[in-house]
């Protein structure tokens, strides 16, 4: 009867030091990542018309050229 005394109280304390082992741990939440879309400083829209403008007077320009040679 002594030793259902003593045994008891020792199961307990075991346990209860093994469910305590690894004490407490806040659960890891790992946060979704943020996508930042950037807007951009010119419109990509206006730089195709741009470069064909600038096309255009360039080809204007070497083309409209006159002759300056004199001819002999």
């Amino acid at each position: 009867m002594v030793r259902k005394l003593f045994l008891v109280p020792c199961v307990l304390a075991c346990t209860v030091s093994l469910a305590q082992a690894g004490g407490y741990s806040a659960p890891a939440v790992e946060a979704e990542p943020v996508v930042v879309e950037q807007s951009s400083s010119s419109n990509p829209g206006i730089i195709i018309p741009i470069l064909l403008l600038l096309a255009v007077v360039a080809a204007s320009n070497s083309g409209s050229g006159s002759s300056t040679s004199t001819p002999d």
